[in-house]
């Protein structure tokens, strides 16, 4: 699939935007051919309204990491933590390890495919604004490869389109075994949450 889940091979174009969230003004650098490039996305940034960063998380995952705003600011604001940025676009990741490096928590961000990913390796949260459109299909196959790595109570945060079947997302991951709470709803999104307690 093009897009942006693969690596793009025309130009970056790198350019600087601006958010804020968390009581911070960032600035990440986007280029072209990756997941919302002019700016941050609305879902995400509803994401990081509703949610209040990790307390005492020592590892995190950033699933589909993109650019890497949430790996940086999980990084950011958890210092004792590790974070694993996944993404299957290798522009993106290096634009994640430009963004880690630009916030002082290179050392910290570790991007990856995620077949670089060590198995073995277990989460204290997961979040996400993970890609709908690759299919549902596929995209039910990422979060049964990824959700099983939360450690016993862990959770995931994830946000997904109402009108890209956040609904019937929520509905299938209760029937494979999980808890998830809608948490929030904004501007078209829900948030949720996901325990690994009642995973099977």
């Amino acid at each position: 699939m093009s897009h942006y889940f693969q690596t793009p091979t025309g130009p970056e174009n790198r350019r600087s935007v601006k958010a804020r969230f968390w009581d911070t003004d960032w600035t990440f650098t986007t280029a072209d051919g990756v997941f919302s490039g002019g700016g941050l996305d609305l879902g995400t940034a509803v994401l990081l309204r509703e949610s209040a960063p990790p307390s005492g998380a020592l590892r995190l995952l950033d699933l589909g990491c993109g650019y890497g705003v949430l790996a940086v600011a999980l990084a950011t604001a958890c210092p004792e933590a590790v974070v694993d940025a996944v993404d299957t676009n290798e522009r993106a990741l290096a634009l994640c390890a430009t963004n880690a490096a630009d916030h002082q928590v290179a050392d910290r961000v570790v991007p990856a495919l995620p077949e670089q990913v060590d198995a073995e390796v277990r989460y204290d949260e997961i979040w996400s604004n993970p890609p709908i459109r690759i299919g549902k299909a596929a995209l039910h196959e990422l979060l049964l490869k990824w959700l099983p790595r939360l450690v016993p109570g862990g959770v995931a945060r994830l946000v997904v389109g109402r009108n890209l079947g956040a609904d019937s997302l929520q509905a299938w991951l209760i029937d494979s075994g999980y808890r998830c709470e809608r948490v929030a709803s904004a501007k078209g999104f829900r948030v949720f949450e996901v325990s690994a307690e009642t995973a099977g």
